[in-house]
């Protein structure tokens, strides 16, 4: 998320948009201002946010102040809009030292834009304009199908997932004819995953055996329209069947680490978006006493790194197929579970990568009310591979009317190198206050 000019804000600053056309006596003021009367109220919430974690060396990780408001309005019935906005700051990075400088400057405050586009209809076609989320798939815990979204991953998938995505600046067209859906998206600026600086608690590269590591800064030199990202999906319903394939290309949102070392020097390495393609399919299909989900994408272009040092760049390519099936239980007293298998497969698997050919694992999340207004929640992901996992248990406290409390935990176990492992010395509680607007 890139940081912006002051100016864009001021938009949420301003006084009512009736007074912005306080001319009564004007015949053309008072159509201006119906027509940019606002549909709903400005809203959002505010959420402080704590976190302690508890492995050696213990530590306060975090201490933000999350503020995020938007508003829906029109031009008329067929030209609609949406303005948002959040702001970040982070306590914790002035009154603690845990952290290098450069961690401290990237994640201590931030003022990103949000959702901010223009919705035009005509007929069959829907055509949105500007920064926007485009969700092509959405299982629990993790990320599958998903594809065009980037995210934050400052705090690895710790955050809701609504907080986590990084809007996209994007044309957008869709069109719809009774149950036949196509969504046709162009990126000329595409947002990528923010990864934060080296030092983080959840920065996503680690090699075994802790070796001194250096980094550069990372290269977002291609994110440009001579590059930009374009996709199709097709869905249709059938029979019950919600069914879509999609085919997408575009600079990896994801980055991947080159290194860059020069001889006999220290390791060396720099995040880099390469440019990669995917085909996808999803599956929905409504059973009744629960509703079964399915995402698999094919991946080509991607590499991963191997633990021989003499690969180019350290890397080595790897054609890949990720897939995921769940089933979602509505049960008895609003109780609902979610269960999910899901595997990588490497199709030409290199034994040098950090990664079985076949690297299968499940979850299993569980949602409950307690009492009349606490709500408790567990989400348990295991690697089948390894002994390797992320617990996630949480209770939330409707207090008030607009005011939640939230507490959790979240931890993790494996080796140094897994998905969840890497973050093994960085298990933590927290707390979550929020007011909704």
């Amino acid at each position: 998320m890139a940081r912006v000019p002051n100016s864009p804000i001021r938009v949420a600053q301003n006084p009512t948009l009736e007074n912005l056309f306080n001319d009564s006596g004007s015949p053309v003021a008072n159509q201006l201002a119906r027509a940019f009367q606002p549909t709903a109220a400005w809203r959002g919430f505010s959420q402080l946010e704590f976190a302690n974690v508890f492995a050696s060396p213990a530590h306060a990780s975090k201490l933000r102040l999350r503020s995020e408001l938007a508003n829906l309005g029109q031009l008329n019935p067929n030209v609609k809009w949406k303005l948002s906005a959040r702001l970040d700051y982070d306590a914790i990075h002035d009154i603690s030292n845990f952290y290098p400088r450069d961690v401290r400057r990237d994640q201590r405050f931030e003022f990103v834009l949000r959702e901010n586009y223009l919705d035009v209809s005509a007929g069959d076609f829907d055509v949105r304009i500007g920064r926007q989320h485009i969700i092509w798939g959405e299982m629990v815990g993790l990320f599958f199908a998903d594809v065009v979204s980037a995210k934050d991953m400052r705090e690895f998938v710790l955050q809701d997932f609504d907080q986590m995505r990084i809007p996209q600046w994007a044309i957008r067209t869709e069109y719809s004819k009774e149950d036949f859906h196509a969504d046709f998206v162009w990126i000329p600026f595409a947002s990528v995953d923010k990864i934060g600086r080296p030092g983080a608690e959840f920065y996503p590269f680690a090699l075994p055996g802790n070796l001194p590591v250096n980094f550069l800064h990372e290269d977002r030199s291609g994110l440009n329209p001579s590059n930009s990202n374009y996709g199709v999906r097709l869905s249709q319903l059938i029979s019950g069947w919600d069914l879509a394939a999609f085919y997408y290309h575009s600079r990896d949102a994801t980055p991947t680490f080159h290194l860059v070392s020069q001889p006999g020097g220290p390791l060396t390495f720099q995040a880099r978006h390469e440019t990669i393609d995917q085909i996808g399919s999803t599956l929905t299909k409504d059973l009744g006493h629960a509703v079964l989900k399915g995402e698999l994408v094919y991946t080509d272009g991607r590499r991963f790194n191997v633990a021989r040092l003499t690969a180019p760049s350290g890397l080595i390519a790897q054609d890949t197929i990720d897939y995921a099936l769940g089933l979602d239980f509505t049960m008895p007293r609003d109780i609902r579970l979610n269960l999910q298998f899901f595997q990588r497969v490497f199709l030409n698997h290199d034994r040098d990568i950090f990664a079985d050919k076949r690297e299968s694992g499940g979850s299993i999340f569980l949602q409950s009310d307690l009492w009349r207004d606490i709500e408790a929640q567990v989400l348990f992901i295991h690697s089948f591979n390894r002994s390797e996992w992320m617990l996630r248990p949480r209770i939330t406290w409707n207090l008030a009317r607009d005011w939640r409390l939230a507490m959790g935990a979240d931890l993790f176990d494996g080796p140094a190198t897994g998905l969840f492992g890497r973050f093994a010395n960085n298990d933590r509680v927290y707390t979550e206050l929020r007011f909704s607007f």
